[in-house]
């Protein structure tokens, strides 16, 4: 992508000329329509945001083939997804794993070139074709014999592999891919469709591995799973606040004027409390805030009203608004 087409047209093609009674022809003074400080602002932004982007998908290439060949392979384990599909095959045919990883996930970058985006697209095949590389050039000891300890360390880097992955804007499996497309066409969540196929898969391995391999494999996915979230979305996961409080006012003052966060008020009816009945009209507050933050933000609101009521909620990401914002976002 070219830099210019970045800066909107009107500021390349404006001119500003110098307000003069009668300019010559030939010696009319002009200045050069280019915005210089514009231009390097934002090229420096989109070198900065390929660089960071570009590091997160290096780290995230070398932990998971840190997680496949430390771990995983030399124990026959197997993951979900395309990478455990490949994994099985590789088994059975003795085909170079790096070679099937590669041809097995095109089918999905291509998906992902239609539903997602070029960008999205070229990065996946970059970050595939760079763990293909890795897997087949990179050799790492067996670090432990304990099988309990390869699945759970053995998910645990692949996992984190894909999260910064992730975070950098590719994917290391195309299945993510095949969910999202296969919810828009039938009824189900992503989570469940993933669900699903890896059912499929670890069923596949217990009968051509074995039962024990198969559990020792699933263990190792939702190690890798949870690690997953845990990258993608951070130490530093949302939190939704719902406060029901009579002293509304005061605890909306201190989370926008002392905390600097938004807030949102909504007019409501009391029905049943530890009171009993009470139909009494008042205010219903509701934020939105980090995990590490949301100690601070309770201990503060039981200083106004010790008998308020809060109710918390997990809120997967949000766009917009008064929040602290995630590391690495």
């Amino acid at each position: 992508m070219l830099i210019e087409q970045l800066i909107p047209p009107r500021l390349r093609s404006r001119k500003f000329a110098r307000p003069v009674l009668t300019p010559p022809p030939d010696t009319a003074p002009t200045e050069d329509p280019t915005n210089y400080p514009l231009l390097y602002r934002l090229s420096f932004q989109w070198a900065r945001n390929s660089l960071v982007q570009g590091a997160l998908m290096l780290a995230g290439v070398c932990s998971a083939a840190f997680g496949l060949k430390a771990f995983l392979l030399p124990n026959e384990f197997i993951d979900g997804g395309v990478t455990g599909i490949s994994m099985l095959v590789s088994h059975v045919t003795g085909i170079s794993l790096s070679i099937l990883i590669v041809v097995i996930n095109i089918p999905f970058i291509v998906l992902g070139y239609f539903q997602m985006s070029r960008e999205f697209a070229v990065k996946t095949l970059l970050t595939i074709l760079l763990l293909a590389v890795a897997l087949l050039v990179v050799s790492f000891p067996p670090l432990t014999q304990d099988k309990l300890l390869i699945a759970v360390f053995g998910g645990f880097f692949l996992g984190a592999g894909i999260g910064l992955a992730m975070r950098g804007g590719a994917v290391l499996d195309g299945t993510e891919i095949l969910a999202v497309y296969i919810s828009r066409k039938l009824p189900g969540s992503i989570g469940d469709i993933i669900l699903v196929i890896n059912i499929i898969i670890f069923g596949v391995a217990a009968w051509v591995l074995s039962v024990e391999t198969a559990l020792y494999s699933i263990l190792a996915y939702l190690s890798a799973a949870k690690t997953v979230d845990f990258v993608v979305s951070g130490i530093e996961e949302y939190t939704g606040l719902t406060i029901i409080s009579a002293h509304s006012e005061a605890i909306r003052q201190l989370i926008t004027d002392k905390l600097r966060r938004g807030a949102t008020v909504y007019e409501c009816t009391r029905g049943f409390g530890s009171h009993g009945h009470q139909h009494m009209r008042m205010e219903t507050i509701y934020t939105v805030v980090t995990r590490l933050e949301v100690l601070a933000i309770t201990g503060e609101v039981h200083k106004i009203d010790p008998h308020a009521f809060i109710v918390m909620q997990s809120v997967s990401d949000i766009r917009g608004g008064l929040i602290k914002k995630r590391p690495l976002h």
